[in-house]
């Protein structure tokens, strides 16, 4: 008995030490457990703790952009300004499924579908995104369609402004001002003034956060700006709204009835190089430039395109002779209807032989061997010179994408007179229309080579004006070379083949030329095709207008007299009248 108490003492103890064994051990446990946890609790709040503030700060935070406005665009139009390109406001219609009750998806599927003309397939889709917040529906909504919508109060639905570029003049001055088109990404310009000048217009969009609530919807006055945003330059251009409208008319109508491929006209202030008209035919709508077919209708032909102009470049060598004093207008030479070079024979137009001519005559005539005299008496060198003063071989460095240089690059050997010879009559070098007139500007204004000025000011977001100042790039002949040659092309129009040009009451100068076309694959020329060219200015004793018209294959008729010269005219009659110039005294000139 005594053996079996101490027995049951002895298990009683052992049974307390297991229990106080395992007490031990879950307690070690649990502390073990609160210790790392308490080390994890200090390692996140003091390690890691910038690392989940900024995780929370991005999911309740978000970064927005803030759309800058692009500049606009005017014309002059008298003492106003004409919108040439501006942003219209439309709407984006989008909706945000998660703002949408689940009892109410079908609900405002159909209605969706309904109002938009979308298949409820497609709107089921968008809604099905239940965590998304933006799901576009539909773009460009004018103002009262978003009105009208808006007032159906449909759940989830809501509207974005976003702009368009607009062309309230449809496709006045289309190859000046150009387009905005997208490039995949976003909106860019697009050739004319939109391009050039792209990166002044656009400005730059500004950068906001804000602060989202648990739904996602945006917290107010939670806004923190980044960076402002910088509206684009507006840009004011030194084209007459009224005056380009006119002369796009004038050249659309002749390009119709001369039956022509295309053409050209350029309207120039000689003494301060501004483009008050710059038109090529064919046109095309910017607004509408996507429904395009031909691309080529893009470019600028006015200054892009190089060509041989043909006997409008004999009055810059007359100008040239006159300048360096190696002749006056009453300088005889004797044509005998050809000069020989090496084993060359150039020969007059149609062969004709006029013998005894004063430089005068030469220019009424048109006579190539007349201006190979002057070129010969100049000689090679300084006729080079020249050229080259006049700003021909390199842009003139108005304010448009892709001007051409023109190519001169046949007078680089001094020793190749042929060259030289077919230059001083417009053969053999190239030049842009744009060139042709920025020159006959020069021999117009007293002698000075004038910048092409498009645009007039720009004025910046802020208010602050840059007004372009007009740029003379230099003298390139003498007043009194001037002064003669003026009165040289007076007599083109009054006696030679210019009298389609003339305005009456007025003293008109100016000279044609029915150039050549150069084959593309082959040497020598496409006796099918001709570029007919007149280029003058007026009043010769005032000078305010230069005008260059081409006209690029007409079939009607052969001779610029015949298609470039009165359409000439009519460009300058009416800008005269526009302009209310008062006519000069009573023309005696025999007509």
């Amino acid at each position: 008995m005594k053996n079996k108490r101490y027995a049951t003492t002895k298990n009683t103890s052992l049974s307390e030490k297991m229990q106080y064994s395992r007490a031990s051990i879950v307690f070690g446990f649990f502390f073990l457990f609160f210790v790392i946890i308490i080390t994890k609790l200090y390692f996140v709040q003091v390690y890691l703790h910038e690392k989940y503030a900024n995780m929370a700060f991005k999911q309740q935070t978000v970064e927005k952009s803030i759309s800058s406005s692009r500049g606009e665009i005017f014309l002059n139009d008298k003492d106003d300004i004409y919108s040439l390109g501006v942003n219209k406001e439309y709407f984006i219609a989008y909706l945000s499924p998660r703002d949408i009750l689940n009892e109410n998806i079908e609900k405002v599927a159909g209605e969706v579908s309904s109002v938009f003309d979308i298949s409820h397939g497609d709107v089921m889709q968008k809604l099905e995104k239940r965590h998304d917040a933006y799901e576009i529906v539909k773009r460009k909504l004018e103002r009262e369609e978003k009105e009208r919508i808006e007032k159906m109060e449909i759940e989830g639905l809501y509207f974005l402004p976003e702009y368009y570029r607009f062309y309230p003049g449809g496709s006045l001055a289309s190859h000046v001002v150009g387009f905005v088109g997208s490039d995949g990404e976003k909106y860019v310009g697009r050739y004319g003034i939109e391009a050039y000048l792209n990166d002044e217009l656009q400005g730059n969009d500004g950068r906001v956060l804000q602060k989202r609530d648990a739904r996602g919807g945006w917290l107010t006055n939670t806004e923190r700006i980044i960076s402002d945003k910088k509206d684009g330059v507006d840009v004011y251009l030194t084209i007459d709204y009224t005056v380009q409208y006119e002369v796009e008319g004038i050249l659309e109508e002749a390009i119709e009835k001369f039956d022509a491929d295309s053409g050209s006209i350029i309207v120039m202030e000689p003494k301060t190089g501004k483009i008050l008209a710059l038109a090529n035919y064919p046109t095309f709508a910017p607004n509408h430039y996507n429904e395009v077919d031909d691309i080529s209708v893009f470019r600028n032909h006015a200054i892009s395109d190089e060509y041989e102009s043909g006997s409008v470049f004999k009055p810059i060598t007359m100008a040239i002779g006159l300048d360096d004093e190696k002749i006056s207008p009453d300088t005889t030479y004797v044509d005998t209807g050809s000069v020989k070079v090496a084993e060359y024979t150039i020969k007059n137009s149609e062969n004709k032989v006029y013998g005894l001519q004063t430089m005068t005559q030469v220019l009424e005539e048109s006579i190539n061997t007349g201006v190979i005299y002057v070129e010969r008496l100049v000689g090679n060198k300084k006729f080079k010179e020249y050229v080259e003063r006049f700003g021909f071989g390199v842009p003139t460095g108005i304010e448009l994408p892709a001007e051409a240089n023109g190519n001169i690059s046949n007078l680089k050997h001094l020793k190749r007179d042929v060259e030289f010879y077919t230059a001083s009559f417009g053969q053999g070098i190239t030049m842009t229309p744009l060139q042709l007139v920025s020159a006959y500007g020069a021999m117009a204004n007293g002698g000075f080579l004038m910048k092409p000025q498009i645009i007039e000011k720009k004025v910046y977001a802020d208010g602050t004006e840059e007004v372009i100042e007009p740029y003379q790039i230099h003298r390139v002949i003498s007043e009194t070379a001037s002064k003669k040659i003026g009165e040289m092309l007076r007599s083109v129009v009054v006696k030679g083949h210019g009298k389609r040009a003339d305005v009456p009451g007025y003293l008109i100068g100016g000279k044609t030329g029915t150039a050549q076309v150069a084959k593309v694959d082959e040497k020598g020329y496409d006796d099918s095709q001709t570029i007919g060219t007149f280029a003058g200015y007026g009043p010769i004793n005032d000078p305010r207008f230069a005008i260059v018209v081409r006209i690029d294959n007409p079939k009607e008729v052969i001779w610029a007299e015949s298609s470039a010269a009165p359409t000439f005219g009519k460009v300058m009659k009416y800008l005269l009248d526009f302009y209310k110039i008062a006519p000069t005294e009573k023309i005696t000139e025999e007509k």
